[in-house]
């Protein structure tokens, strides 16, 4: 580790200190603990066991990294833990958007910019105000972006409780909220960790989720997650599960929004967390209408680019042949006008160069049913 001066204030009053800057900074909540993760490391490897990680390649290929952070960086004896709430203010309502056949689904931490790039500024801020207090000293910052146990380091730091859905949640906050943390050296007093579990007997999270993910209170197969078909798959959606996924092109948002804590949960001001280009309430065919230089402009900055244009075009398939095939479903009737719209949209992708959007394609048109 890089040697440094040392510090004017006690570990105590640097703590405090952080948690000040760390708001200024524009974070909600700022925590510190300590590396040991040592019951959580036992589950991970179990649930790695069992493969709920699926394609996810990256959750085992560095081990005990995740879950031993002074191996990921030497040296490390504490993580500082940050919350950033990311719920936008107004826009269209997600429920009106998941209950209406011809609008696309887009989770809402994806509306606006990428948020990688936005915690990773703001932790960076608030690793430099804290050189600047004491000097040079070691850290180095995560956001969703290393083998990192954020949840359970979160949870030690006393963000909140893991629910059973596996999200964080604060019961003054809920869980619409992004985490990031600062690996340092610096000996910093530490909070106590969120023992409390307030989850009780609700099941609201088990029961509401499409593909049934949440095999049971606090375990989640990934691999039937529509966040995790539609952004980690690369191949094609089992079929199983793509008349489950309805009209959610790019995540899902269902656990969270049967949650009662989110009664509670704080809109952000972050404008960088707002909806671009319509996003919150676009229609299925004019995703799937969209160029591939039209993709690339609408997803500049949106952490939707990653999927790229074939797989955006995959989801979009499978959300329009679930049109198709409710089509005549009471309380999901569309047009004439808007089946004939998509049934064209689809024929002029059949010999769309790539296979994966070929195959999808060809199972939305197959689940037309007659009139």
């Amino acid at each position: 580790m890089t040697n440094r001066r040392s510090p004017k204030l006690n570990t105590e009053q640097m703590a405090a200190a952080i948690k000040a800057w760390g708001l200024a900074a524009g974070f909600q909540h700022i925590g510190i603990t300590g590396t040991d993760l040592s019951a959580d490391e036992a589950r991970l490897l179990s649930w790695l066991n069992v493969q709920h990680h699926g394609e996810m390649a990256y959750m085992q290929r560095y081990g005990t990294k995740r879950s031993r952070p002074a191996d990921l960086l030497p040296g490390t004896l504490r993580i500082i833990s940050a919350r950033m709430d990311y719920l936008p203010h107004g826009g269209a309502m997600p429920e009106k958007v998941l209950a209406d056949p011809a609008l696309a689904y887009i989770s809402r931490y994806a509306l606006g910019r990428d948020y990688h790039k936005i915690m990773r500024a703001r932790l960076r801020k608030l690793a430099r105000r804290i050189e600047r207090a004491i000097g040079e000293y070691a850290y180095r910052v995560f956001t969703d972006s290393a083998p990192v146990m954020e949840k359970p380091l979160a949870r030690n730091a006393g963000l909140g409780w893991l629910g059973k859905h596996t999200n964080l949640i604060h019961e003054k906050a809920g869980s619409w909220f992004f985490l990031g943390e600062i690996y340092t050296d610096l000996p910093l007093a530490t909070d106590r960790p969120y023992t409390a579990d307030h989850c009780g007997s609700c099941r609201a999270c088990l029961d509401v989720c499409p593909t049934a993910a949440i095999v049971a209170p606090y375990q989640l197969d990934a691999r039937r997650c529509i966040s995790y078909l539609t952004i980690e798959l690369h191949g094609p959606i089992p079929e199983a599960y793509r008349p489950l996924i309805g009209n959610r092109i790019y995540g899902c948002d269902d656990c969270q929004l049967v949650c009662p804590w989110n009664q509670f949960a704080r809109h952000s001001d972050e404008q960088d967390y707002q909806p671009r280009h319509g996003l919150d309430n676009i229609t299925l065919l004019q995703c799937f209408r969209w160029t591939e230089q039209e993709f690339l402009h609408k997803t500049e900055g949106s952490a939707i680019r990653r999927i790229g244009y074939v797989r955006w075009l995959r989801n979009v398939a499978v959300a329009l042949g679930n049109v198709l095939g409710n089509a005549n479903d009471a309380g999901k009737a569309v047009s004439v006008e808007m089946t004939a719209g998509i049934i064209a949209a689809l024929n002029e992708r059949l010999e769309h160069p790539s296979a994966l959007v070929r195959e999808h394609v060809r199972w939305a048109l197959a689940q037309r049913k007659a009139s």
